[in-house]
């Protein structure tokens, strides 16, 4: 369950209101402003809702109902002891949209979140109206990449790192989780967060139990390659993707090869565009939030998105 400590970690004051949903069998933490088509933003590792708080106020701005959400496990979201497979993390998600009242939203996902909205809008396309992802490839170009790109396999090496019990989630809250704060400058292009920012990542995973949640989806991808339930995961996931996607991608990600991402519209049977952001690393949207609103709202906006 969500530890009391984490609403002064992780419920940041700003234009945007707090508050909880109920969905799949458990209590996520959101936080949202303005009124519209619902645009609902997924997060990645190592961080939490609050690495969309630049998109948060442009799509209002916009005309949008923004919606950030911990996913589970993260933030200010339940800790549960299971629930961690793409699969049910999707369900998360859906049944957030669901909780909100909506018939559908705009899915907006980075690094894992890509991945789970990847696998939302192919699980209830009914859900999800248009899908953007950024800095993470299709789930089967995922698997694709990990097992035959020696590459990818290697700048992947964390992923492999949190195979190890218990070790990967003393490392990662040590020195008040330093480790989450040289993931994310590392992982940056020219243009990291600032230290501020960095250190609220930092404190938000020194809550108790949350290292040891945002590392068991990744245990899932790993462990489950040729376990049954993984192989019928994929299998799903060949299922294609019929919204109109908009796939964004730094030309500097030193975790998600361009190589790796590139080609996922082969998933894809939809308008489907790409955009390369040019010397940015794995977070485009903190390196460079106007640039990277612009393209997102622009895209939204577009009634053919195919051109």
């Amino acid at each position: 369950m969500t530890d009391p400590a984490a609403p002064s970690a992780v419920r940041i004051e700003g234009p945007w209101s707090h508050r909880d949903v109920a969905a799949n069998g458990a209590r996520f933490h959101i936080a949202e402003l303005g009124d519209g088509p619902l645009v609902l933003l997924l997060h990645g590792f190592p961080q939490f809702w609050w690495t969309w708080r630049h998109q948060l106020t442009a799509l209002a701005d916009a005309g949008y109902r923004a919606v950030a959400m911990d996913l589970r496990g993260v933030g200010g979201s339940d800790r549960t002891p299971r629930g961690y497979d793409p699969a049910n993390l999707a369900l998360d998600v859906t049944g957030v949209i669901r909780s909100l009242g909506e018939p559908d939203a705009a899915l907006v996902g980075h690094d894992l979140g890509g991945y789970l909205a990847w696998t939302a809008a192919a699980m209830r396309p009914k859900l999800v109206r248009r899908l953007a992802v950024v800095s993470m490839p299709h789930p089967r170009r995922w698997r694709a990449a990990m097992l035959r790109d020696a590459r990818q396999t290697a700048a992947n090496s964390y992923i492999w790192g949190f195979q190890r019990p218990w070790l990967p989630e003393r490392q990662l809250t040590a020195d008040d989780g330093a480790l989450a704060g040289r993931l994310i400058r590392d992982w940056s292009g020219p243009r990291p967060p600032e230290d501020a920012a960095v250190e609220t990542y930092q404190r938000a995973m020194c809550i108790p139990s949350t290292a040891h949640c945002a590392i068991e989806p990744y245990r899932w991808l790993v462990r489950s390659l040729a376990r049954p339930d993984g192989v019928q995961f994929y299998r799903r996931m060949k299922r294609p993707v019929r919204v109109p996607t908009l796939h964004l991608h730094g030309s500097l990600d030193p975790v998600t090869r361009t190589r790796s991402a590139a080609g996922s519209g082969e998933y894809v049977e939809a308008p489907y565009r790409w955009r390369l952001f040019d010397g940015l690393g794995h977070f485009p949207h903190e390196e460079d939030p106007q640039a990277f609103s612009t393209e997102l709202i622009n895209w939204l906006r577009d009634p053919e998105p195919d051109r």
